[in-house]
Formats: C-alpha cells, sequence, structure tokens
C-alpha cells in the first residue's frame, strides 16, 4: 500500500449504512483492535514496510499536520489463523518519531497498542470510516481479485500535543473469518486502557 492507495475516496463519520450489525461492531470496536482479533484465532503481525515518506494534502488533512511534511510511516499485515486478515497504516510526523512517538519505531512486530494504551495522557480521536476498492495496480494490498471493496477506520492519538494516525483496513477474508460458525462479535467494550 502507498499513501494514495490507502486513502479512500472520502472518510464519514459512521460506517456505510448497508453494512450490517457484525461488521458494524467490528469497525466501531474501540481499544485495541488486535484484542478483539485474538478471539477469533491465532494473531500474527507482520512488518511490510517502515520508511520516511512525504505526506499528501488528503492524509495531512486528516492527521491535522502540513502537507508534504515527512513522517515516519509503518505498514502491517495481521494473519488469522494464517489468513491475511487486516492491512495497517500508521504514520506521525519525523521529528514526532524522534521526540514523543519514538517508541512506534522500536516495535518490531509488535502490534502498535503495546504503547497506545499504556501511557494515560494519551489521547484518542474519534473514528472516520472509510470503502477502498482494489485496483490491479494496488499489488501492495494482500487481497486476489481485483475491484475487491475494504472496508476501513481510522483514529488520531494524540500525545504531547503531536498525532499519530493509524488506520486499519479489513480484508474481505476477514470478514469470513469474523461470520464462521462460533465467531462471537466484539463486545462493546474490550478492557478498558487509558485513552478511550
Amino acid at each position: 500500500m502507498t499513501p494514495q492507495t490507502a486513502y479512500p475516496r472520502y472518510w464519514r463519520p459512521e460506517p456505510a449504512p448497508c453494512l450490517d450489525r457484525r461488521q458494524r461492531a467490528w469497525l466501531r470496536q474501540p481499544g485495541a483492535l488486535t484484542a478483539g482479533l485474538r478471539t477469533l484465532g491465532e494473531l500474527r503481525l507482520f512488518v511490510r514496510r517502515e520508511a520516511v515518506l512525504a505526506l499528501p494534502r488528503a492524509w495531512a488533512d486528516e492527521a491535522g499536520l502540513q502537507a508534504g511534511a515527512a513522517v515516519w510511516w509503518r505498514e502491517i499485515l495481521m494473519t488469522i489463523d494464517g489468513v491475511p486478515s487486516v492491512q495497517a497504516c500508521s504514520f506521525t510526523s519525523w521529528s514526532a518519531s524522534l521526540g514523543s512517538w519514538k517508541a512506534m519505531r522500536g516495535l518490531g512486530s509488535r502490534p502498535l497498542a503495546d504503547i497506545l494504551y499504556q501511557d494515560a495522557r494519551i489521547a484518542r480521536s474519534a473514528f472516520r470510516f472509510g470503502r477502498l476498492h482494489t485496483r490491479q495496480a494496488d499489488q501492495p494490498w494482500v487481497v486476489p481479485q481485483v475491484d475487491a471493496a475494504i472496508e476501513a477506520r481510522h483514529s488520531v492519538f494524540t500525545l504531547q500535543g503531536a498525532p499519530l494516525l493509524v488506520a486499519e483496513y479489513f480484508l474481505p477474508a476477514f470478514w469470513r473469518l469474523a461470520g464462521r460458525s462460533g465467531a462471537t462479535a466484539p463486545r462493546r467494550r474490550f478492557p478498558l486502557c487509558g485513552c478511550e
């Protein structure tokens, strides 16, 4: 994924009305998404890319950063029982990645949740929701078919005035796993942490 292919046409304050109750529950799930994903099976996380990138205007507006600013960009893939289920990206300004958010640079294959929910000073914005459709050129997406619909959400975490945007993309295979026999929809609230 790139900043361009990871950006839906627009973000909205509520999930799309055509989604079913289970899909809306997952998209609205507060707290660490990884906590919910672990209820579905064995969760593994793979880092796909970490790099310094220039931030396009659309993402800059969502994060409250300056367009063209250098950011530390991190992309991951999460699998459940070996099935690619959720892709995610996160970014903060280059200067914040050396300061307030420097811990995100040393995570390796650990989830970002390991740092986001341990500090009561961290505040989290409301979610915004979007939908992407993959194209043939979107090779970084772990989706076998072209024109697959990918439901997305993002929120912004703030620490010492520095924003960190986290966007999560629910791949089509995820909904099959979440809908299989015995799977439960996320509880209304996972264990509370300081930034709810």
